[in-house]
């Protein structure tokens, strides 16, 4: 039985964080371990804006009809 090397898990790992990073900045987009360390970065503030757009969509339609 041959030996199992890591080429095709890694391949796919590397695109599917590159495909993540599509639409960055220089190197964000492009190199891997910079693209790792943006889309990570990235996931963060999607997760946390997800929760803060519920607050700033309540403050909003509380302004509207008090208006």
């Amino acid at each position: 039985m041959p030996r199992a090397k890591r080429g095709f898990k890694a391949r796919r790992r590397h695109n599917r964080i590159l495909k993540l990073a599509k639409g960055y900045r220089g190197a964000h987009g492009r190199l891997y371990r910079s693209a790792v360390e943006a889309v990570e970065r990235g996931l963060v503030y999607a997760y946390r804006d997800r929760r803060q757009k519920k607050r700033h969509f309540r403050r909003l339609w509380i302004v509207r009809i008090n208006a």
